[in-house]
């Protein structure tokens, strides 16, 4: 499966992202405000300069107490992006996801953000294809 496939699924596909210097305080904001674990950090919302997650402004809270509220979300973010393409297929983006040790992945092609994913999305995606194989394997077996 690719991950165009995956977004051509998500309920919602829009990008949530956040201006650099907006305060932490805002991002945890918008955060429970949509449900979401991270936002993109962008000035236009079209490229992408980095990403906050929820594990980011955790880790920086225990260090640091409840100051670190106060800083610029680009104080936090984590400037070095791992993305994908529509065109890369899950199995791959699940492997980057695994050895990053991240749960979100942006989706840029031609340096604009086109899409959001998680590491829920994909395992959901895979689920519904081992599902799909088990179906058919189980009609070639009975028959039908």
């Amino acid at each position: 499966m690719l991950v165009s496939h995956i977004l051509k699924s998500k309920a919602d596909d829009a990008v949530v992202s956040i201006a650099p210097d907006a305060s932490v305080t805002e991002a945890v904001a918008l955060l429970a405000t949509r449900k979401i674990g991270a936002l993109i950090v962008s000035k236009d919302g079209k490229a992408a300069m980095g990403i906050l997650s929820e594990r980011d402004v955790v880790r920086e809270l225990g260090k640091r107490g409840a100051a670190v509220l106060a800083e610029k979300v680009s104080a936090l973010m984590t400037a070095k992006l791992v993305s994908c393409q529509r065109g890369d297929k899950t199995d791959e983006v699940l492997q980057k996801m695994t050895d990053g040790r991240f749960r979100h992945m942006p989706v840029i092609e031609g340096g604009q953000l086109v899409g959001m994913i998680s590491i829920g999305d994909v395992v959901k995606a895979r689920l519904s294809e081992l599902s799909a194989e088990k179906d058919a394997l189980e009609g070639m077996i009975k028959g039908f």
